[in-house]
């Protein structure tokens, strides 16, 4: 006998397990079904050497949201807190940058670094507040949605004019202009730059990169974390709040197709051959998987079709694993500065530099990077006296011109080395096991099109109202029953859990409106 669920949550990602705990915890029977062995999606803590563990994809926790802990009633285990971002420098002058402060410049850029912060931290804090609730849709005259529009407006309004104009002027402008203006140290320049397009597809000098920069301070202030036993510790203590609120978690389990009767789904079939009946079916997974692989297209409109086909949801990062016998030497650090966040952005002009080759499908000979050696906060990660580097690399497009199945990975791989080696000149030597992942592996490992971690590119035209496309931005697709809770739905990538609470309360709201 088939069974039957009020709701089925397609992946295990913290997004689906934050909207099947929320929906479980409203007396919903609920079904999470996982591909992989392991849950958490894209945030997860595995070995990739013996004896040596990271945080596969996701790294570092600094978006999720105060809602969603108080919710599901979680409090992360922490082996550190509030990283500084260490812009390192060949001759060992690095800047530092902790909180509203930053050190290692000149007392000019220091007094426009602390006016900085304050006006995008005070910009970041009015986009919060409207990140954890659907958008309002455009173009209605329900009530609700002109409520949503006439609130958004009265924020910006109460900024003060002054304000005001700056806000609208600076949301949709790149981060390179302004970053010139305030500025003068080139690595202090870098470091915000390589902030503002992190896992995007996009340079300092495109559009939309300050709003970026905005979208990764909203929340917490971009203040860093390093979770205890890796991000797999946080999506673990998710399952286990999505299995004590009552919902089943069943792993290794993957989805072939979300099964559509008379216009409506009913279910989902696995790859196995099992059926689960559900007239409400949310997936974590990326629109574009969700729409045209496990729908498929020809039970929804052709005109959404096309426009789930068209959103731009190529990868641009990759991640660097290195097993180590013990830390390298960095000119310039004291021991306790490898506990930091680390980048390599000499300058804004050199990450303008690393995307030009990705805009005709080539990856960088001079990447980006953002560091961090885990093990010295949590020696769990590490057998002792041994570390960890987890390294985030831009760019490395998912489309590479030649392809990563031959010699392109080793190729840039020694290019990433090299970069590595200006820096901490002794690394090669201290390395055990190396893993490289691309946006391909990404994709592979954690089935996400594109191997995106936003699932959908992150700017104003895929952003809000029209996130993932128009027409479907409140987390209800146009097939009755179908909703997404995943990254490519408002607001986006990061472990925040506010696609998944938003997608929750959307569907408690409708059923309670019937």
């Amino acid at each position: 006998m088939t069974e039957r669920f009020d709701a089925i949550v397609i992946g295990a990602g913290h997004n689906g397990l934050v909207c099947a705990t929320l929906l479980a915890k409203a007396r919903k029977r609920v079904l999470v079904l996982e591909a992989n062995e392991q849950v958490g999606g894209a945030a997860v803590t595995r070995d990739f050497a013996e004896g040596f563990s990271v945080s596969t994809c996701a790294h570092l926790l600094y978006q999720l949201q105060p809602a969603v802990s108080k919710e599901l009633g979680i409090e992360p285990r922490l082996a550190a807190n509030d990283l500084a971002t260490i812009a390192l420098d060949t001759s060992g002058q690095h800047v530092r940058l902790a909180g509203d402060d930053v050190s290692g410049v000149g007392g000019a850029d220091r007094t426009s670094y602390r006016e900085f912060r304050k006006r995008m931290t005070r910009f970041a804090d009015l986009l919060n507040g409207h990140l954890n609730a659907a958008p309002p849709r455009l173009g209605t005259s329900d009530r609700k949605d002109i409520f949503k529009l006439a609130k958004l407006g009265f924020d910006i309004r109460r900024l003060g004019r002054e304000e005001m104009q700056e806000f609208l002027r600076l949301i949709g402008m790149n981060i390179y202009d302004e970053l010139d203006e305030r500025f003068e140290s080139d690595l202090l320049k870098g470091a915000l730059a390589l902030d503002a397009v992190l896992g995007t597809h996009l340079g300092p000098r495109s559009p939309n990169t300050l709003m970026t920069y905005l979208y990764r301070l909203a929340g917490n202030h971009g203040r860093l974390s390093v979770p205890e036993g890796g991000m797999g510790d946080l999506t673990g203590m998710l399952a286990q709040a999505a299995r004590t609120a009552g919902a089943t978690v069943r792993v290794a389990k993957p989805v072939r197709r979300i099964v559509v009767n008379n216009g409506r789904v009913t279910g989902v079939e696995t790859e196995d051959g099992e059926s689960f009946e559900s007239l409400t079916v949310i997936s974590n997974a990326d629109p574009k998987r969700t729409v045209l692989e496990l729908v498929g297209a020809r039970h929804v409109e052709t005109g959404f079709a096309q426009r789930i086909n068209r959103l731009r949801a190529s990868g641009n990062a990759a991640k660097l694993h290195l097993a180590l016998e013990g830390l390298p030497a960095i000119k310039g650090l004291e021991d306790a500065d490898y506990g930091q966040r680390l980048v390599i952005a000499p300058d804004e002009h050199y990450v303008e530099r690393a995307f030009n080759p990705a805009k005709y499908g080539e990856y960088s000979p001079e990447p980006v990077a953002e560091i961090t050696f885990p093990s010295v906060h949590d020696p769990s990660l590490a057998p002792d006296g041994k570390h960890v580097l987890s390294a985030t690399l831009q760019y490395t497009p998912y489309s590479l011109r030649s392809g990563w199945d031959g010699g392109a990975r080793t190729a840039f791989l020694e290019r990433v080395m090299k970069t590595l080696a200006l820096y901490m000149p002794d690394l090669e030597g201290q390395i055990v096991a190396r893993e490289l992942l691309t946006p391909v592996d990404i994709e592979r490992e954690f089935h996400i099109t594109g191997g995106h971690w936003h699932h959908v590119e992150l700017s104003l035209d895929q952003f809000m109202f029209v996130r993932p496309v128009s027409g479907a931005a409140q987390y209800a697709m146009p097939l009755d029953g179908l909703y997404l809770c995943g990254a490519g739905t408002h607001p986006g990538g990061g472990v925040s859990g506010a696609p998944g609470r938003n997608a929750a309360r959307t569907i408690l709201s409708r059923e309670k409106s019937r």
